[in-house]
């Protein structure tokens, strides 16, 4: 018997949906959107192993390549599909349903084994009709916008971005690939597509502002957050996958000291970073670790609602601004009445926004929220000028009292494939607290670099360490540096080259920053 026949039957007697499989994690069931760990976290080798012993030979060069692919399996007990993929980390996630009435056929007495082919690991749109003669037809186009949505996921891809006059086009680890034998699309054919899956409160508002935001979910593979535009050649969208299944706290990666900020009775945690640096997803297993450990009413306010949180422990709410609620500061505003212990603001957008989360976090509530900010500095300083100059001063007092922690994030592309968050952190101290107070945040990087035992790292410090792990490349990490004559110092001083800096220094090769040229032979 192979070994992972006990899992299929455990998945089988518990009446589970799917076996999921991922690389660092424990293997779990899902049921109805709640999760049940079944075995200690799995490394890709040993999901690998796993697998070998079902999978039919054609899939194993695949699986041996981490590389995309399907095939089907059948145990005592039932009929099997098995997908494996790549996430957008570049980590091996497998995921295994019962399907015996599905895509793999079976005939009475005998059981014929069909192999799917490999997934190509550059975007290709072979095994899908031409989007533009797929979309004639309402349901033509909802088939077609679907079948691009999956080959997205399939191919580890962020994000699927449309355009009138480009075929659809894939980001895969932060680089953009056009899909394959699609033909551009036009005017007619994207506004098809696009309308297809647009639900009619969104046509409305699309009509009437010309942008629009919207969740969209596809059984048993993701859901999207979609923007749809108009631009100067007709409507656009781009697409952002966010995965059925949530990724804990451990597996992201955060520190011990900021899991404990979810521990909090109350105070204001925000999660800051450019658009597409992985905030949500970070806010996400923060939730869920607060959903698997309290036993608290977690009330999240989002536009849209993007990762999915069943209750465990915790009583969650999910309200989506536009749907269930008018406004961020509106939805705010209610949850005070509705017996919260925790709340997550999606978005601290606008003045009153920010001041009824400063105010419900000195009240007692924890309050998670994101900005778009780079440093932790620059979010404090981001905060206090919204508020006119008259209010700022009392805003600092506050602020000094309710802010807890900020964690600042960018990803950087991994060495190999797929991608990596670097992460600032900052965690406010008595001396933090009287330097907000103060206005005297230009410091707080100082006091964050002596402060490291604490948990406190600055983002040249991470990303430094990254590129010692061989994870990123300096030139990488350099172009996510934010204080970069700093960072060109810190490579230097540990040995490593930094020819492609002085070689886009005017007038060829010099010395950056003023700093000696690197060594020849220095690490790279």
């Amino acid at each position: 018997m192979a070994q992972l026949d006990k899992l299929l039957s455990v998945m089988i007697s518990n009446r589970a949906d799917e076996l999921v499989l991922t690389e660092g994690a424990a293997a779990v069931l899902l049921s109805q959107g709640n999760e049940r760990p079944v075995t200690k976290a799995l490394t890709a080798p040993q999901i690998v192993a796993l697998l070998k012993e079902i999978a039919p030979a054609p899939a194993h060069a695949a699986l041996d390549a981490k590389q995309p692919t399907k095939f089907q399996y059948m145990s005592e007990d039932s009929v099997f599909a098995a997908r494996a993929m790549v996430l957008g980390d570049g980590k091996l996630s497998v995921r295994i349903q019962v399907d015996a009435d599905g895509e793999f056929k079976r005939s009475t007495g005998m059981f014929t084994r069909v192999v799917l082919p490999e997934e190509p690991s550059a975007p290709s749109a072979a095994a899908m009709p031409n989007v533009k003669e797929a979309a004639v037809d309402p349901a033509g186009a909802r088939e077609a916008m679907e079948k691009l949505l999956r080959m997205l996921v399939e191919q580890g891809g962020s994000d699927l971005h449309m355009r009138v006059g480009e075929p659809p086009i894939l980001r895969k680890s932060g680089e953009m690939h056009r899909v394959e034998g699609q033909p551009k699309l036009d005017p007619a054919t994207t506004e098809a597509l696009l309308a297809s899956i647009m639900p009619e409160r969104n046509q409305k508002e699309f009509r009437e502002s010309n942008d629009t935001d919207f969740a969209y979910e596809i059984a048993g593979v993701a859901r999207f957050r979609a923007n749809v535009l108009r631009d100067r050649k007709g409507w656009a969208a781009v697409f952002r996958v966010i995965p059925n299944t949530i990724i804990t706290a451990d597996q992201l990666g955060l520190s011990q000291e900021v899991q404990n900020l979810c521990y909090l009775t109350k105070g204001l945690v925000l999660v800051t970073g450019p658009t597409g640096s992985g905030k949500s997803t970070t806010l996400s297993g923060m939730i869920d670790l607060v959903n698997r450990s309290r036993n608290d009413h977690v009330i999240t306010i989002e536009d849209p609602i993007e990762f999915v949180h069943e209750n465990k422990n915790c009583i969650m709410t999910q309200r989506q601004v536009g749907v269930h609620t008018g406004s961020f500061k509106s939805a705010l505003r209610a949850a005070l009445r509705e017996d919260p212990d925790i709340i997550l603001v999606g978005e601290l957008r606008d003045l009153e926004t920010v001041s009824i989360a400063i105010e419900t976090a000195e009240t007692g509530h924890l309050v998670f929220g994101t900005l778009h900010t780079t440093t932790a500095a620059s979010t404090i300083d981001r905060l206090i000028d919204q508020f006119p100059a008259d209010r700022q001063e009392q805003v600092r007092t506050m602020l000094s009292e309710s802010l807890k922690g900020v964690i600042s994030q960018v990803l950087c592309k991994k060495i190999g494939g797929g991608r990596v968050a670097a992460r600032e952190i900052l965690l406010v101290t008595p001396a933090i607290s009287n330097l907000i107070r103060e206005g005297k945040t230009f410091q707080i990087p100082s006091i964050m670099q002596t402060s490291k035992r604490l948990g406190m790292i600055t983002m040249n410090d991470t990303l430094l360490e990254l590129v010692e792990k061989k994870l990123v490349e300096p030139k990488e990490a350099y172009m996510k540096s934010v204080d970069k004559g700093s960072f060109v110092n810190s490579l230097k001083a540990k040995g490593f080259d930094v020819s492609f800096v002085e070689a886009d220094e005017p007038g060829g090769a010099k010395p950056a920053m003023g700093g000696p040229a690197a060594k020849p032979g220095a690490k790279k």
